[in-house]
């Protein structure tokens, strides 16, 4: 897909059973001035109503710069900031049925959706080099997306094998961005997040995405699928650990520090290395730095360079059954089976009282031991104390990071804007032998 010309995407936002929104504004409908105010949207009997048609889309077109609002929109589903807000948005409102809720969408042009993402997902009173940076990512991996929705194959997202009396031995699944058929990208984590205009978008913002617009990555010419995450603990992870099994040359494990100045060898199956804090450019608690990458609820923790939580026999046997849905009993033991260069497991062994299992990728492994998201697959078990014969007191994972680790770090990119690293500078350390082109 040759992209010779800014694109418009199509947001996914959300889906409910009813739908509250706001127009602020003029808003044509089918050629129909609607008036602004407060509207909701329902189903009955296969369709939408609302107070001023009954369609099975409805598609609202601004006018003069008109928004609108959507209520009680859910974000961070899942995760530990999981809460509702009102939030506004430019460009055109999309209502149509979706499993029998109604799906809110956006219709917005490249560059806009930009602007609130690098809003949405770090502070826009950042530097400039940082933001550009970020915008650069942010537009390379959408347009990667978009090239991929005209490319894609049917690939395995989940394995299973069983023994001989059908008991499950491996459960390993693995979930990517590309999982939308009705829209490009959804608005919440899962994609990127996107707020809209909620958040202020500050002059930096618009400045930072208006000197890249057009600007992604590229390899042998093709769009780089430019993946981050917030914190990779001092060593980036593989692409095909985490998503499927396909070596991507610009996604693979680098150490987050200055290749100039050499880096000591690492064994990431030593506890030491997740129990003490090694140097690396995201080993920073300076709160000017985490405030650039981190928005308030973010900012709710700080400990996820090195982390620690710690379950009781009772927590961690109850968290695990019902988040798996497959009863345990007791737990014996947690037992890393395969590991990734930055220390993130891919494959981990739960052995209870009642069944033995693997378990895999990394994220399902956090969805597993947390009541939302465990900060990242990269720990070791410390297990204290006994029970009864075998059954440990408690169970302590040691961890580093913050996310799956793939791509660029974003604490890391901030402290190498700090330290006085260029754009391309920043680019080139997390996307290795790549380049900067402008596409439109």
């Amino acid at each position: 897909m040759n992209f010779n010309k800014e694109p418009i995407i199509h947001v996914g936002i959300f889906a409910d059973e009813t739908i509250d929104f706001q127009l602020n504004g003029t808003f044509t409908f089918n050629g129909q001035k609607i008036d602004q105010g407060f509207y909701s949207a329902l189903i009955n009997e296969g369709a939408i109503e609302t107070s001023f048609c009954y369609e099975k889309k409805i598609h609202l077109v601004p006018e003069n710069n008109s928004t609108f609002v959507l209520q009680k929109v859910l974000i961070g589903t899942g995760f530990h900031w999981q809460q509702y807000e009102d939030q506004e948005f430019e460009g055109e409102l999309l209502l149509q049925i979706e499993e029998n809720k109604i799906r809110a969408l956006n219709n917005i042009p490249v560059e806009k959706y930009l602007k609130s993402v690098i809003s949405s997902e770090m502070s826009a009173m950042n530097d400039t080099v940082l933001l550009q940076v970020h915008a650069i990512v942010s537009r390379s991996w959408l347009l990667a997306q978009l090239n991929r929705k005209h490319l894609r194959k049917e690939t395995a997202r989940l394995t299973v094998s069983a023994d001989k009396n059908n008991n499950r031995q491996e459960f390993i699944k693995w979930y990517d961005r590309e999982d939308h058929s009705t829209f490009d990208v959804c608005a919440d984590d899962h994609c990127q997040r996107y707020q809209g205009i909620t958040k202020v978008i500050s002059k930096n913002a618009e400045k930072a995405v208006e000197s890249t617009k057009g600007q992604v990555i590229v390899i042998n010419n093709e769009i780089c699928d430019a993946r981050f995450s917030k914190c990779c603990g001092g060593i980036t992870e593989n692409f095909e650990n985490v998503w499927q099994p396909e070596h991507v040359p610009y996604l693979t494990s680098i150490p987050d520090a200055d290749a100039k100045k050499g880096k000591n060898a690492v064994d990431i199956n030593n506890e030491k290395y997740y129990k003490t804090s090694p140097k690396a450019f995201c080993n920073t608690s300076d709160p000017s730095v985490l405030k650039q990458i981190m928005v308030d609820f973010d900012q709710e923790t700080i400990n996820f360079y090195r982390w620690k939580v710690e379950y009781s026999q009772q927590e961690i046997a109850e968290l695990i059954t019902r988040k798996s849905e497959i009863n345990f009993g007791n737990i014996i033991d947690l037992v890393p089976l395969e590991r990734g260069p930055s220390g993130r497991i891919i494959r981990l062994k739960i052995a209870g009282t009642n069944r033995v299992m693997v378990v895999g990728k990394e994220l399902e492994i956090r969805k597993w031991l947390s009541e939302s998201h465990l900060y990242s697959s990269a720990f070791v078990v410390e297990k204290n104390g006994i029970i009864a014969e075998d059954l440990p007191e408690k169970f302590i994972l040691h961890g580093a990071g913050w996310g799956h680790g793939v791509g660029l770090c974003q604490i890391g990119a901030a402290c190498m804007s700090r330290k006085g690293y260029s754009v391309e500078q920043i680019l080139k350390h997390y996307y290795r032998d790549t380049m900067v082109k402008k596409v439109y």
